[in-house]
């Protein structure tokens, strides 16, 4: 099942996570990922407990995430966050979302938001069903490093996780 436009993912099984930031529902129509990165981006600043350099933007779907057609309207809650060690001294701004343990599929992406499009249809409609994995009822989330280059540069890199049973 290679595929040469796409690189396999790494199977992890993952601790909980603690994530410290800041969410917004949005649908792709709809999307307000951008605004949602400027209002969190200076509040970064004052989360003096991360337990590491990156970000994260994470997306929660409904239960029936792969039943469902999933639409350019279909709503689904996005965070803009930071991992800390724990919920202790969280400035009054932000909110905390814990991401249960379980194993993921990451895959590591290169390249810009608009041509994510093609390679979220490789991992959900081709890759998954062929994988013997199925899609677990997690968070599904981006981790972009301190280096990260940018939504729109063609060398941007983040690794995408996947929740997966």
């Amino acid at each position: 099942m290679k595929d040469t436009n796409h690189p396999l993912p790494v199977i992890v099984e993952q601790a909980e996570l603690i994530l410290a930031g800041l969410k917004t529902t949005m649908s792709l129509s709809h999307n307000t990922t951008i605004q949602l990165w400027q209002t969190f981006g200076p509040l970064k600043k004052s989360i003096h407990n991360k337990s590491n350099g990156g970000s994260y933007s994470v997306q929660c779907y409904v239960d029936d995430f792969m039943s469902i057609p999933f639409t350019p309207e279909t709503k689904f809650v996005k965070w803009a966050a930071v991992a800390v060690f724990n919920e202790d001294d969280i400035p009054k701004e932000l909110e905390v979302l814990k991401i249960p343990k379980g194993k993921w599929a990451v895959f590591p992406y290169k390249g810009t938001t608009r041509d994510f499009g093609k390679f979220a249809q490789y991992v959900y409609q081709e890759w998954l069903p062929q994988s013997g994995y199925q899609l677990d009822h997690r968070p599904h989330y981006e981790y972009m490093g301190s280096d990260y280059l940018g939504l729109n540069h063609p060398d941007a890199q983040e690794d995408v996780w996947i929740p997966i049973v």
